[in-house]
């Protein structure tokens, strides 16, 4: 039975409540994820895995932004002007939504594998993220794309960057936890291993 899954009583075994409808179809979500992709075979993961709520949310989250963000990179590379005081003006922004697309992917699939290299991913796609915003605010030409620029950076990119930014923080607290139970456990074997003589 897996931690999540209610006994009998519909009580979970942690004492947790699951809370709201959305949180319980998150986890659905997230308990159909974890079974379709194995957690990472890091070394770190035989003695603990992060199975922060965050974490585990996280994979479903950026993977869908990521479907969204493939059709929007075509809308982008077939309606922003050519040029705007540089060239390839729609093809820097097309690309580096690419960029984008990769950054999310991976660090979806890290969080969903609780792998090691979460951390990495998920600064890279923070910065990107972050960088995003700034430059689709100061770019804007005016008016409502200035405004329609604010609102996705508020909205959207500021907040997924935060996530990625807790995401490498937690991830590399987590991953000194497991170095500890690691050398831990290393010790252990060393003194198993020992023949005791008598």
């Amino acid at each position: 039975m897996s931690l999540r899954e209610p006994n009998s009583d519909g009580k979970y075994p942690d004492g947790e409540d699951q809370g709201p409808g959305v949180v319980r179809a998150t986890e659905r979500i997230a308990d159909q994820l974890d079974a379709m992709v194995p957690v990472s075979e890091d070394a770190g993961n035989q003695v603990l895995t992060d199975d922060t709520k965050l974490v585990r949310w996280t994979a479903p989250l950026f993977v869908a932004c990521a479907v969204v963000l493939l059709p929007w990179i075509v809308i982008a590379g077939l309606t922003l002007p050519q040029r705007q005081l540089s060239r390839n003006y729609d093809i820097a922004w097309a690309g580096y939504d690419v960029i984008l697309l990769i950054g999310l992917t991976c660090t979806g699939f890290t969080a969903l594998r609780r792998s090691r290299r979460l951390p990495i991913a998920a600064s890279a796609t923070g910065a990107l993220l972050t960088a995003d915003a700034w430059f689709d605010v100061l770019t804007s030409p005016g008016g409502w794309g200035v405004a329609e620029a604010v609102a996705m950076s508020l909205l959207a990119e500021l907040p997924l960057a935060a996530i990625c930014f807790w995401l490498a923080w937690h991830s590399q607290e987590f991953a000194e936890h497991r170095l500890v139970l690691l050398t831990r456990r290393q010790r252990r074997q060393r003194a198993e291993a020992v023949p005791v003589e008598t």
